[in-house]
């Protein structure tokens, strides 16, 4: 990896980086669609080139259950496999230990998985994580760290926080034994749910490792915990993670928490949620999440975006269109998903333009206006802009509403709109 600032926000912390990876360059902040199985749900690998994305995200636990291993070594790794010839990323799938905990036992020797497909018993370990990873063939590859739900408190949070400190040595041990270390670069993960003293404590023992990482991510958020909190622990890593390697927030999706981010210092960030948001019928707008399911759009024949590049609405396909076929239609989640990966490409492709133009404090006010309008700004994004210096209440006539959003709640944000 090569990892270079190239310009810094002279009032927030954030910064527009060039990333040069085995395939390519990656300019940051940016924002990853999730490919979970090899695919982003939908898509081509030539469309999602398409449309200007230079980095994906595969998972390791499911690629290892299907198509397995073996498959992928004498496929010559995922990039020949999916076709991809760009940037990738790949979850460890330390996450698996919470999104399928009923089929997991964690041990310290690692996770053991009973597959959701089979029934079948397997272990997964940090040494087999990186192994697993390896074959792959990712830009990137992820440190298997113990993952507890966000909103857990309790020993339980202490010891997976420790835990993952321990498998990180584990998998740098891995790592760098396998010769694989000049074309993979292997990420940290920082724990310690929302516990400032524990997300500190494991900052010291992650820091300690910097010469042995080539990044850092911030995980073991945006699972349902307190908005005003997560903002908080997001800035209290992205102060002490070093300056010089890239700062990657797992799990952050929406236009308001990817700017948010960016403004205490992320780089990256990743969720399925504009993918599987396409496929419940909700297009991603500048003016807010637009619901085409409602049956005001029965007869709305413009396009979801007049000003949006992408082929759905350049092509003139009409709300009213949308709103007769989706969730009956692929057609529909095909359009859709292309419409909200371009979306969360154009807020993170106008940071950096703002970045660079020494104006984003400048964005983020013109922004949250028009994404929040008369709804009126989330307090959590106001504090949070104030912490880096910029006010979204100054000289503005959108109200204030206490508690908006104050919780991650994708379901409820689809259905409400």
């Amino acid at each position: 990896m090569e990892f270079e600032v190239i310009h810094r926000c002279p009032t927030t912390r954030a910064r527009v980086s060039r990333m040069r990876l085995a395939h390519g360059e990656t300019v940051l902040p940016t924002f990853m669609p999730v490919a979970t199985q090899a695919a982003i749900k939908g898509l081509t690998p030539e469309q999602v080139e398409s449309l200007g994305v230079t980095l994906i995200l595969n998972n390791t636990y499911h690629l290892n259950l299907r198509p397995g291993v073996d498959i992928l070594k004498v496929a010559g790794g995922a990039h020949l496999f999916e076709g991809w010839r760009h940037n990738m990323l790949t979850d460890s799938g330390g996450f698996q230990l919470v999104s399928l905990s009923k089929f997991t036992t964690i041990t310290e020797e690692g996770a053991l998985f009973s597959s959701p497909f089979t029934g079948e018993s397997t272990i997964l370990t940090p040494e087999e994580s990186i192994s697993i990873q390896h074959a792959i063939g990712a830009d990137i590859i992820m440190q298997l760290d113990d993952v507890v739900p966000s909103l857990l408190q309790g020993p339980r949070v202490e010891e997976a926080m420790e835990r993952s400190i321990r498998w990180l040595d584990r998998c740098i041990q891995q790592h760098e034994s396998s010769g694989k270390k000049t074309s993979q670069n292997l990420f940290a993960i920082v724990q310690g749910g929302l516990d400032p003293n524990l997300r500190d404590r494991c900052l010291d023992g992650m820091l300690k490792r910097k010469d042995q990482v080539s990044g850092y991510a911030i995980g073991g958020l945006s699972g349902g915990e307190e908005k005003d909190v997560f903002w908080r622990i997001i800035k209290q890593c992205a102060d002490r993670l070093p300056q010089d390697r890239p700062r990657y927030a797992m799990g952050i999706g929406f236009a308001e928490d990817l700017l948010v981010c960016v403004a205490l210092g992320i780089d990256m960030a990743d969720c399925v949620f504009p993918t599987r948001t396409a496929r419940f019928g909700v297009a991603l707008t500048h003016s807010g999440p637009m619901n085409l399911k409602l049956g005001k759009y029965t007869k709305d024949f413009d396009p979801i975006d007049s000003t949006c590049p992408c082929l759905t609405c350049k092509g003139g396909t009409s709300r009213a269109l949308l709103h007769h076929i989706v969730t009956h239609e692929t057609t529909a989640a095909h359009a859709l998903t292309i419409h909200n990966i371009v979306f969360e490409a154009q807020v993170m492709g106008r940071a950096r333009e703002a970045i660079i133009a020494r104006v984003f404090p400048d964005y983020l006010r013109s922004f949250f206006a028009g994404y929040f309008g008369d709804r009126g700004y989330p307090e959590w994004c106001v504090m949070a802009l104030r912490s880096v210096g910029v006010d979204l209440l100054e000289n503005s006539n959108v109200p204030l509403v206490p508690g908006a959003g104050a919780k991650w709640e994708y379901s409820g944000a689809i259905e409400a709109i």
